[in-house]
Parts: C-alpha cells; structure tokens; sequence
C-alpha cells in the first residue's frame, strides 16, 4: 500500500490573511516529520488540510496528496472520509471530542477493530484488550470519557487511532496532558509506528520531537523558519526563533522568586476521603493553602490532581471537613480547564463573552487590553468565535477572563500544557506574577515538576498525599 503523504507548496489564506505559507515536505515510512512551532502558527490547520477537512471559510492552494489522493481537489466535491481510518489518521489535539461520550472505553475500540479491521468476537475482545494493555487503560475499560482524567482520555484517543489499519498518521500534541512515564510509553508507540508507516507529529514537547528522530521542521506564524535532520535543529538551532525555543524550556528558566514566605491559612482540607464515582481516589487526605500562596500539584495522570482541585474549590463533595477561613464569593474561586474548548460558548465572539463578564460583574474595563497585550493576543483574534481560536490561543482566553475577575482562590489545572516554550513561560510567569500582585491563593496543576519549581512557593505530589 502507498503510504506516503506528500505536501506540495501549500498556501492556506483566510480573509485575514495568509495562515500557511509555500509549506513544502515529504513524509515516508520510516522517515518521521515533526512540527514545532509557536501557538497559533497553524499546525493544527495544517493537519484538518491533509484530512480534507479544511473549513469552509479559508482557501488552500498547492497539493496535499494522501497515499496518491489529492485532499484538496476530493475537498471540493465530497468529504474523503472513505480514506479515514484506512489509509489515514489523525489523533486530534482535543481528545475528548474524538471520544463518543456515552460508550465505555472498551466498546469505542472494539467497533475500530470490528468496522476497520474486520474482526469478530473473541478476536475483537482478544485485540481490545491487548491495545488498552499497551496504552496502561486496562482498568479504565468500562468507563465512559467523562469518568476519565485528561491523560487518560489523551491515551484513549491514541489507543483507537493505533487500532486502526491506517499506514499515515498525524498526531497532533500527542503527550498533552502526560506524566513522563506514559509520555514515555506513547513515545515509543510512536517511534514503533514510524518504522512502517508515515507519521508526522505536531507538538510543542522537545523531548518527543528528539525520540522520534526524522526531520524536524520549525514554524513561525505560517512559514517555516528551519527544516533538518531532529538531532540538528533540536541541539543546534539555526534560526532566532528555534534558538528561544531551547532556552525557554523549563530546564533554563530562573526561579521566579527563592524567598521562602509564611501564609495565613485560606483554605484547609482534614481527614478528607476523595471519590470519584466509587473509586476512592485519596482517603483521609489533610492539607491547608495559604492566602496568597502560590502551591504546585503534579503526579501521573489520573491520580486525582483536577479531582482534589475540584474539591478544594467546592465543586465535589468530599467525606471530612473543608473550611474558608473568609467568606468567598463565588466568582472569586474560579478554575482555569484542562480543556478550554469547553469552557467557551461556541457560536458567540470571544470579545462579546468577555464583554459580558465585565458588565455582569461591574468590572473596570480599561483593565482588558493591557492583558490583552500581556497575554499576547489581539482584538482582532478576540472577534473570532471559540471554535475558530486554537488550543494555544484559547488557553490564554481563558487566562484572560479568570484574571479579570481578580479572584481569591484559583485553580488552574495544566495552564500551559498547549503552549510553545517561549508562551509557556510567557503565560505562566504572568499567571504567577499576576497572583502574588493579587494575593491570589493559585493551585498551578502540571505534569512538568520542573516547571513547578521554578515558580511555586512549594511542590506538592499526589503521592505525598496517599502516603499522609
């Protein structure tokens, strides 16, 4: 089977301007291609083009040849799903939505090997559970995605991507969400796969960009800045951009602050036990967050850090005592999603939901554009409604609307997890420095402990807590 993708001077232009720009490469069984680029650069947009699932009010030119197929010509008369799943696949960056959300996990990657692959009874249970083994999702077989945390809906996603026949594959931010040993496992996946079949990775995560070897290709804003062998450009940058990409990982940045700071307690967690459904996911947990202290939470995925955040802001029940040491208002305890597409109302402009944040709670509205500009968006992006904003993109919305609110208590779950390096620790410093000028309580969660420490007054793992 021909399984090469080939993207011939692509150009996508849309009534703002050009998004993709002359964009040229090869990929091959064998020969992985990884993008890297800044939020917002159009990756993603890239990735809906070669499926041919270009929307409707942007214009592509070039070739975009799947296997042979041409998208972009089979877009103009009919949807190529007859290619989906067979000859070519996309892990999407918002997993959840890729997931049917009343089906348990172990009935969605049966019906791949049953409807794609073509295998019946036990060699369709034999195969389910062979996959949720490779991907550690066993004992999340008969749950539904709402009962899954977002690594695990993120292996999930991969899990029925993997099961398919396809010999092209795109994954897009594949380790979003990921503690180090699955992004690990899902790297190796990867790696796997590329002996045999075309994958190409969009992804912000150096270190998976460097496992999976191949060529490398650096984007800003709709061109390509840089293209080489991955050990090349990964350790010796050619271009301004790459170059600030590698120092701006967590590795290298300076701690935001080591003076050690004493906290009035804000709220307290004792002998608390923690369910979610009829797992007990912590049991006789304690802990207490100062005001204005800035803690970090990390451990694996689906080891309960949204759950307890959750919990700590009032939005699940938790058997044991919870106490606010002051009255809060609701508006003042917010939260920060691990998925913003779902935090957004879709067919409203972004602008007008600010808009009405701003009149619903008397805000001063001269505050919006100096965090505009902080956060590195525009007006311009803001009339655009949710779902025409990437990940990246919307990540910072959200940013921009709870720091708006200026609240007491924040929990913000995986912040920075969709963004570059260089808007990671753009975001995350003003997160952080924005809560300290507030004395805003923040629960910054993150699988990047490294990160953690570089900004929080203190590091707590989920770990530590089972243990207590």
């Amino acid at each position: 089977m021909n399984s090469v993708l080939q993207i011939e001077n692509l150009t996508i232009v849309s009534s703002e301007g050009t998004l993709v720009d002359n964009l040229s490469f090869t990929v091959s069984p064998g020969e992985p291609v990884t993008i890297i680029g800044e939020t917002g650069s159009g990756k993603s947009l890239l990735a809906h083009t070669i499926m041919g699932d270009l929307p409707r009010n942007l214009q592509a030119t070039g070739k975009v040849l799947t296997a042979g197929h041409d998208m972009l010509q089979s877009h103009a008369t009919q949807t190529p799903s007859s290619l989906w799943g067979r000859t070519i696949v996309m892990l999407p960056q918002e997993p959840v939505k890729a997931l049917s959300p009343l089906m348990k996990l172990r009935q969605q990657v049966g019906e791949v090997f049953r409807f794609i692959r073509n295998l019946s009874g036990d060699n369709t249970q034999t195969s389910v559970n062979g996959a949720l083994g490779r991907t550690g999702l066993i004992q999340a077989a008969d749950k539904i995605p709402s009962q899954l945390s977002g690594g695990m809906a993120q292996r999930a996603a991969y899990t029925c991507v993997a099961a398919t026949s396809a010999g092209i594959m795109i994954a897009d931010e594949p380790t979003k969400g990921l503690d180090s040993h699955h992004k690990a496992v899902l790297g190796e996946e990867l790696r796997q796969f590329a002996k045999t079949g075309s994958l190409l990775t969009i992804t912000h995560d150096m270190s998976l960009a460097k496992l999976l070897g191949g060529k490398v290709i650096i984007m800003q804003k709709g061109k390509v800045l840089e293209t080489g062998a991955a050990g090349s450009v990964l350790n010796t940058p050619r271009s301004p951009y790459g170059q600030a990409l590698l120092n701006a990982l967590p590795e290298n940045w300076i701690p935001l602050s080591t003076k050690k700071r004493s906290f009035d307690p804000l709220i307290t967690l004792q002998n608390c036990a923690i369910r979610r459904g009829t797992d007990v996911i912590f049991d006789n947990v304690s802990l207490t967050l100062g005001k204005g202290e800035i803690v970090g939470l990390t451990g694996d995925s689906g080891s309960g850090k949204s759950t307890l955040g959750n919990v700590l802001l009032g939005l699940l029940p938790a058997d044991g005592k919870r106490h606010i040491a002051e009255p809060l208002a609701r508006h003042n305890m917010l939260k920060i999603y691990q998925d913003p597409p779902n935090a957004f109302a879709k067919n409203v402009p972004v602008i007008q939901l600010l808009d009405d944040v701003i009149r619903l709670h008397q805000l001063d509205d001269s505050e919006l554009d100096p965090l505009i500009n902080e956060l590195g968006l525009s007006r311009q992006l803001l009339q655009r409604h949710a779902g025409m904003i990437s990940g990246g993109e919307l990540q910072r919305v959200a940013l921009l609307r709870a720091l708006l609110l200026k609240p007491a208590f924040l929990v913000a779950d995986e912040p920075a997890s969709r963004l570059d390096p260089i808007t990671s620790e753009v975001v995350s410093r003003l997160l952080v420095s924005s809560c300290r000028e507030r004395q805003c309580t923040l629960l910054f969660i993150s699988h990047d402990r490294q990160q953690l420490e570089k900004l929080c007054d203190r590091v707590i793992d989920t770990n530590s807590l089972r243990q207590q």
